[in-house]
Order: C-alpha cells, then structure tokens, then sequence
C-alpha cells in the first residue's frame, strides 16, 4: 500500500491531505514523533509532508526524493517582470549591505525573512557560515499576494491568502495572476512539482514570485485534490524521479535503522 507519512503537526494542510489521501486508498498516517514510525518504515512506495527537518529524518528511511526549487531561481528573472531588484549572494556579502531591504533565506528558514535597515542585522559567523545563501529584495508594498501549487509547469490550483499584507484567504486568483505565473514559469529552471507565491505590487509595476517546496508548504483556500497531486510529485520515491527532476532532488542525510 502507498504510504504518506505527514510530520508530526495537526493543522488544516494536514487534515486536508490525509483525509484526500485516504480517499484515495493510500495508507496516510501522521507520525507522533520526528522519525519514521518502525511500522511503516518498510512500506513503499512512500510519500512525505512536513518541513525540511521531517524531510531530513524522513526522506532517507522512506526512500523519499524530495524535490526543491533552486534557491537563486527568483534572482534568474528578468528585473522588468519583477518591478524591482532581486539578487542572491552569500551571507558574507549580504552582511556588506548598507541600504534597506528585504532579505530571507531562500533555502530553508535559518534566520527572520523581513525588511532589514542594511546587512548588519544579519546572523554572524558565529551563527550561521558565510557561504549561507541570502536572497536581497528591493523593499515594496504587496497589494495583493497568492499561492499557486504547480505541476509540470502549468498551475493545478491556486489561493489568495493576503492583502496588503494581512492574512485575507479566499479561493481565488485572476487572471493577472495567472498570466504572470506563465511567464514566470516559462523562464523554466524549476522541478515539475513546486509552489509559487505571487504578490502583485501596490503600485502596479510588477510581482513577486517566490517558489517554496510543495511538501513543505500550506494549502491554504488551494483545492486540496490537486494540492495532494503535487505533494505526491513532490516527495515521492527516489525510484521515480526523472531525469529532468534529478538536479533538484534535497540531499538528505543517511538514516541508518
């Protein structure tokens, strides 16, 4: 039987997905700590969702590929479709800065995403290494912003879930949005399962497209069959990963049982 093993959380992702799933007659089960269950740890083809820390002790021990996008893709497009600047650099570098901006982290969550008044702000050597990878955003004002689970590069379901940056979830997306999701998407250089956030500008020049892993990632208003369609892409068996998929493939660290 297929399994999915979900990290070990109750929230309204979750239960959409192990309710769909079990529909479906996988085998969804939720573990009650941050480890394979000895149970299911035999069963295959398996599938996973949870962060990347359940992603790390999970992956291994379920034969789980999971797939994430490129930490520089948003740097790779073109500044006129973004309205604004957006590079990635090394936390060496990003520490240099002496102008406001917004940084993050593009590759998990290993300090504060938020606008800094320069690069001083940022964690020191001490904290994380300086080759960590920092994503410099010129600072704007999203008037709106949406998530989209994509697969194969076209957009299986999408959501609202902000406006002007409060929470404001609504199953909805126009086509502005979804107009420059495709161009977005047409750039090319991601795997075939993923998520991408777009917020359009409040001043209406551009957006902002930020892709996260999509077992890694909420549902929100999304429609939770499809939104299991690309997690299922997303995690699943390192048997079944194309080529195409391969450069984008988490290492993941050996479990031994």
């Amino acid at each position: 039987m297929t399994l999915l093993l979900l990290a070990p959380r109750i929230n309204d992702t979750g239960l959409h997905l192990l309710t769909c799933a079990r529909r479906r007659g996988l085998r969804a089960h939720t573990a009650v700590r941050w480890e394979v269950p000895d149970e299911l740890a035999g069963l295959r083809p398996a599938h996973l969702y949870g962060g990347p820390l359940f992603a790390d002790v999970a992956a291994g021990a379920l034969g789980v590929a999971p797939l994430e996008p490129p930490a520089d893709w948003l740097a790779t497009l073109p500044a006129e479709l973004l309205g604004r600047r957006v590079e990635c650099t090394t936390l060496a570098e990003a520490r240099r800065l002496r102008r406001p901006a917004f940084l993050k982290p593009p590759v998990d969550k290993l300090f504060p995403a938020r606008i800094y008044p320069d690069g001083s702000g940022l964690p020191g050597p001490d904290a994380l290494d300086d080759d960590t990878l920092v994503q410099i955003s010129d600072v704007v004002a999203f008037a709106e912003e949406y998530r989209l689970f994509v697969l194969d590069g076209a957009v299986r379901t999408a959501s609202r879930y902000a406006v002007d940056g409060d929470l404001a979830v609504s199953p909805e997306a126009g086509p502005e949005v979804l107009a420059f999701a495709a161009d977005a998407l047409a750039a090319g250089g991601l795997p075939s399962a993923v998520v991408v956030d777009v917020g359009r500008l409040d001043d209406g020049t551009g957006a902002e497209a930020v892709t996260n892993p999509a077992w890694a990632t909420g549902i929100y208003a999304g429609d939770p069959e499809h939104v299991l369609d690309v997690v299922l892409r997303a995690a699943g068996p390192t048997t079944a990963v194309t080529p195409a998929d391969l450069p984008y493939t988490r290492p993941v660290p050996d479990v031994v049982r």
